[in-house]
């Protein structure tokens, strides 16, 4: 019998265990301690920024990165319509409203003509989010940015180690935000990291993630802070993982490769697309069929499944969530219901992709005909 394939799976092959054991065993189990400073150290230097925050999630990221630059009732936030639903909703919890724009069909991340469109002068920042591990096109959304005075938030959730004109993600805004969610390139199981070159943000980002407690005067509180801390456990094993970031990011771009050799695009049916200035680390390996509705996605989805096969569907709009109803984007709201994620992650083999794509490409037959 067929082993399941689910959608994602974690890889621990490195130093995870012997690093959690250690710190364990040193007491050093909540948010200080020494595996939180060697991660935020590591990451910064990899993602080329002065400075790398660590963070209890990306959500939590998102939020504290919006909040840190005073951004709040009455200002708006401009966030591509593709994306899962925690980049609005970290906006909409500084009393923010996401200002929701479409998104470009090849890379599948937000349209830089929509975000101009989408500018009033209650924008505050704009969030570009390298989606399923394609960078967006930072350059046009730096120029716009600066043009208007916004901050730049890039969501980089999913996007560990992709590059846009040959610099990392991370550094190419006012600030990064990672995630390291079980199912992201590396992990802590919950967790995550903020990454920037501005010593202000650096501090204020730091003090408002510990309940904006005052430096010189313990448990002193000027104002209202979170506590979004990633704990020391937690970076014991993101460290581990860290170590063997380029072999998770090689390992998925060789499954990228497979895919494309077994599965049979066409005119209609096609995989994950890399504009010409990106280097995609493919968080998730993306098929599209333009032959797809709501009823044949989800036949093809569980024809998958009865062979053991796991796949979900692209994220929803989310200008179509009833919390941010509003003025529905053309290409966002297709290619919403035409996408599918099939499974990537790095323990998959080479025979385990021929097996997807025989798969695959019956059940695209059988939409075809």
């Amino acid at each position: 019998m067929n082993s399941y394939l689910p959608v994602s799976r974690p890889s621990f092959s490195g130093k995870e265990e012997e690093y959690v054991l250690e710190a364990l065993r040193s007491g050093w189990v909540s948010s200080r301690g020494p595996y939180i400073d060697a991660l935020e150290q590591a990451f910064a230097k990899y993602c080329g920024t002065r400075f790398a925050i660590a963070v209890s999630n990306g959500t939590t990221g998102l939020h504290l990165a919006i909040a840190a630059f005073d951004i709040g009732p009455g200002d708006e936030v401009i966030v591509p319509d593709l994306t899962f639903i925690a980049t609005a909703n970290a906006v909409a919890y500084t009393g923010a409203t996401p200002v929701i724009v479409d998104i470009e069909p090849n890379t599948l991340t937000m349209d830089v003509a929509a975000v101009r469109r989408a500018i009033t002068p209650r924008t505050k920042a704009i969030v570009p989010v390298h989606i399923y591990g394609h960078p967006a096109d930072m350059d046009p959304i730096r120029a716009t940015a600066k043009e208007y005075g916004l901050w730049v938030v890039e969501d980089a959730a999913e996007a560990h180690g992709a590059t846009y004109k040959g610099c990392r993600v991370g550094g190419l805004g006012d600030c990064g935000v990672f995630s390291f969610y079980g199912n992201k390139i590396i992990t802590t199981g919950e967790g995550g990291m903020l990454t920037t070159n501005d010593s202000g943000f650096n501090q204020r980002a730091r003090s408002l993630r510990d309940q904006a407690m005052d430096l010189k005067r313990r448990y002193w509180h000027g104002e209202r802070g979170f506590n979004y801390r990633m704990t020391n456990i937690q970076a014991a094993l993101g460290l581990a993982q860290f170590e063997q970031i380029e072999q998770f990011i090689a390992r998925r771009r060789e499954i990228m490769g497979w895919y494309t050799e077994n599965i049979a695009t066409s005119n209609s049916v096609r995989l994950n697309r890399k504009a010409d200035w990106a280097e995609s680390v493919h968080w998730m390996v993306c098929l599209e069929d333009d032959r797809f509705n709501t009823a044949s996605r989800e036949r093809f989805m569980l024809a998958l499944e009865a062979e053991g096969i796991e796949s979900r569907p692209y994220f929803y709009p989310v200008s179509a969530m009833g919390v941010y109803d509003s003025e529905k984007n053309p290409v966002a709201a297709r290619k919403s219901m035409i996408g599918v994620n099939l499974p990537t992650y790095v323990g998959l083999t080479q025979q385990d992709v021929a097996r997807i794509g025989k798969v695959v490409n019956a059940q695209l037959f059988a939409v075809a005909t």
